[in-house]
């Protein structure tokens, strides 16, 4: 699911589009093999038509609840970084999503565990200069690359808009110093 282009400035480029980690898909990969596999030796064991109804019944609910939910969150779930915004999306048919523009960036840390450190993915952690405050943005991959690079992206952003600002029409705008009352 590719970001819409239509959805970026003219100038604007995707610099990252990603999901997030595939780890995110391992507890309901191992859920999945557990309830097939208890649904199945449940379903073998009994012989009453009303009992192997319930066991399938309980069966499809446990797989919804604990594999395809977090399937469809994992698959509708976008990060997307531009040379000028961060950009989360999450959601197929209610849509949630949060743009932090790269002139809004404070400071950017990530945290991984171990576990996230050996399969290269992390948490990212966003301040902001705007009144959201913090994006946290969860199972990132490479999130050490990423780090650095919003941080040249931030730096490239900040360059292009004084080039912008250095190079509209009309008087420049009033030295600040002294006030001469």
């Amino acid at each position: 699911m590719a970001y819409p282009k239509k959805l970026l400035a003219d100038d604007e480029q995707i610099v990252y589009e990603l999901r997030p980690h595939w780890r995110a898909l391992v507890a309901p990969a191992f859920v999945f093999l557990v309830t097939l596999g208890v649904g199945f030796f449940l379903l073998a064991k009994f012989d009453n038509a009303a009992v192997r109804w319930i066991v399938a019944g309980v069966m499809v609910i446990a797989l919804v609840v604990w594999v395809v939910r977090p399937f469809v969150y994992w698959y509708s779930t976008q990060y997307v970084f531009t040379d000028h915004r961060i950009i989360v999306r999450t959601g197929i048919i209610a849509r949630k999503g949060r743009d932090m523009p790269l002139s809004r960036v404070n400071d950017v840390s990530f945290s991984h565990s171990f576990i996230e450190r050996f399969l290269n993915c992390g948490t990212l952690q966003v301040e902001s200069a705007g009144t959201q405050g913090q994006l946290v943005i969860t199972s990132v991959p490479n999130v050490e690359q990423i780090q650095r690079d919003i941080y040249r992206l931030h730096d490239e952003d900040d360059m292009r808009r004084r080039q912008q600002y250095e190079q509209r029409p009309g008087p420049p705008p009033p030295v600040p110093g002294p006030s001469s009352e």
